[in-house]
């Protein structure tokens, strides 16, 4: 049974930093892709950032948090993170972690992912 146990997430003020964390287990589960998605109160969810796990470990990140997020892993801890700063008010969501042991043709698709955390709640005040 695969898992994905996400932390890191909290209260911050706008400007501020956090750093979530997300570990993929499983017995014989190894990832080929990690991602992170947000759902903020409603509004759809939207891709955030995406990591490639095996091999040129290229990362993708959203328009609307490049230069601010960055994605970066450890694959030895089948780990992925997402390091979060000059957060702003609209970040305000539910961060979902998301996984997949397969090759993926559109990394922002959430439905390409089969594996997913239970969320973790950011909340930047303004």
């Amino acid at each position: 049974q695969v898992q994905l146990v996400e932390s890191g997430g909290g209260l911050v003020q706008a400007g501020g930093s956090l750093r979530l964390s997300c570990t993929a287990s499983g017995r014989t589960f190894k990832t080929v892709y990690m991602g992170w998605f947000r759902q903020a109160p409603g509004k759809e969810r939207e891709f955030v950032a995406a990591l490639r796990t095996i091999g040129d470990t290229t990362t993708y990140h959203a328009d609307s948090v490049k230069g601010r997020f960055t994605i970066s892993g450890d694959n030895a801890k089948n780990t992925v993170y997402l390091q979060m700063n000059s957060l702003q008010s609209e970040d305000t969501a539910v961060y979902y972690c998301a996984a997949q042991d397969k090759r993926i043709y559109e990394t922002d698709y959430d439905r390409e992912y089969d594996y997913w955390g239970q969320g973790t709640q950011v909340t930047v005040s303004s």
